[in-house]
């Protein structure tokens, strides 16, 4: 077996180096993860947003005019009866996405 021409100190060199290397990688994936993570928070938010949009736009289709913003205590109190008398919208998807797309429940 031959001997090792490197000394030690060379070779605590070589792994402080690595280390470092390893250290800056890991640093690097936490960066891309949190930056992955900030995207989907992004994402999530704009569909949320687009959602809200959609479903003010529905509410104000049927009413035939725009939601004042003095309406919207009005407006959630009538839903939170609704909900209360029937559990129309809490009710399996199977007959929302009935009701959503044209069907009978």
């Amino acid at each position: 077996m031959a001997k090792s021409t490197k000394s030690y100190e060379e070779r605590m060199l070589e792994m402080e180096k690595k280390e470092q290397e390893s250290l800056e990688k890991a640093k690097r994936y936490a960066e891309q993860k949190k930056e992955l993570l900030k995207r989907k928070k992004a994402e999530e938010s704009k569909k949320r947003t687009h959602r809200l949009c959609q479903v003010g736009g529905a509410v104000e289709s049927v009413l035939g005019a725009p939601i004042e913003e003095e309406d919207i205590p009005k407006l959630i109190g009538f839903l939170k009866k609704q909900e209360a008398n029937g559990k129309f919208f809490l009710k399996g998807n199977a007959e929302r996405n009935t009701y959503r797309y044209g069907g009978s429940v």
